[in-house]
């Protein structure tokens, strides 16, 4: 029986950890390991490189001696800032016909620049908060655009992870140190009306919802007590799992359709109930916050994605694998 050749491709700079869940994935349902591929190797400037073989595309890694044929492109846990380095990799994947989800470089980019989501929704009906992007504004411009949004907001940067440069912002103290934050840094940044998600226990509260294809995997709530910071589990808030069949409906047609719009087959969306149902982000590459559970109700329905579009001939011979240890 013919076992696909299966590459991980990740950034080990990344402290999520996703990687290993997908490598456990990957063997549970294969019963083998995939090739570990560093996705720095692959980026502009690395030293690796796709050529054709036979009409399929060998990757090769000189100095990690790797040279294979892969079947299977698991393309995940890049950081944000990384992720447009990685632009002419997809391209080859894509140009070569490889398996993977990792999408093209335009779905990842208007995922991940924020202000090119907000500007996708607003094409597609996605119903999100009131949001203004900003460039360096000048204090009045700022404050114009606070006082529109009614003085109720949350400042974002147009790429971040992990909610560490998100801020709540009720008052001209505040914006104002968000803007000398954001200058600082060089960033254009987002401010959004707040979605006034607070249960009546106080706590702030929104959902992450899986997405792969045209369907929920898994969900969970997010509880936060500390209500000026962001909902992330890294920030502190609690998650609470959910299958599909928990997740009122409402926000499972959200987050489908979120994701259909920004280009995704997989996502992780981040949304509230409020306001008749709000979408904040679309996530190119999820965490996972618990492992076991989350490997075998995301991670797995993920990688098995993969396997059911490759569909190899009964004998399929490997063209070659060697990999360092």
């Amino acid at each position: 029986m013919y076992r696909p050749c299966i590459a991980l491709i990740a950034d080990p700079t990344s402290p999520e950890g996703c990687r290993e869940y997908l490598a456990d994935a990957v063997e549970l349902l294969t019963g083998a390991p995939p090739v570990r591929v560093d996705s720095r190797h692959f980026a502009t400037g690395g030293t690796g490189r796709g050529v054709l073989d036979g009409g399929r595309l060998r990757l090769q890694v000189p100095e990690e001696r790797l040279d294979f044929v892969p079947d299977v492109v698991l393309l995940y846990e890049i950081p944000p800032h990384h992720r447009s380095a990685l632009a002419g990799f997809q391209l080859l994947l894509e140009r070569h016909d490889v398996v993977t989800l990792a999408a093209g470089p335009d779905a990842w980019r208007t995922a991940t620049e924020k202000n090119l989501t907000v500007e996708r929704f607003l094409r597609d009906g996605v119903p999100q908060m009131e949001t203004a992007v900003l460039s360096r504004p000048t204090a009045r411009e700022a404050g114009e655009v606070f006082d529109r949004l009614g003085r109720d907001t949350w400042a974002r940067p147009v790429v971040g992870t992990g909610g560490n440069d998100t801020f709540h912002v009720t008052t001209p103290a505040q914006l104002a140190d968000a803007a000398v934050y954001y200058a600082e840094r060089g960033t254009d940044w987002l401010l959004s009306r707040d979605a006034g998600n607070i249960t009546a226990e106080g706590l702030r509260h929104q959902f992450r919802v899986f997405v792969l294809g045209d369907r929920v995997v898994h969900a969970r709530e997010h509880l936060q007590p500390a209500t000026d910071t962001p909902c992330n589990t890294c920030q502190g808030a609690t998650a609470v799992h959910l299958t599909p069949a928990q997740l009122p409906p409402r926000l499972a047609e959200l987050a489908v359709a979120a994701t259909a719009s920004v280009g995704l087959p997989f996502a992780g969306v981040d949304l509230a109930a409020e306001n008749g149902g709000v979408v904040f982000e679309v996530n190119v590459q999820p965490a996972f916050v618990d492992g076991e559970l989350e490997m075998r109700a995301v991670a797995v329905p993920y990688v098995q994605a993969h396997l059911d579009a490759f569909a190899p001939a009964a004998v399929r011979p490997h063209r070659g694998l060697t990999a360092s240890a």
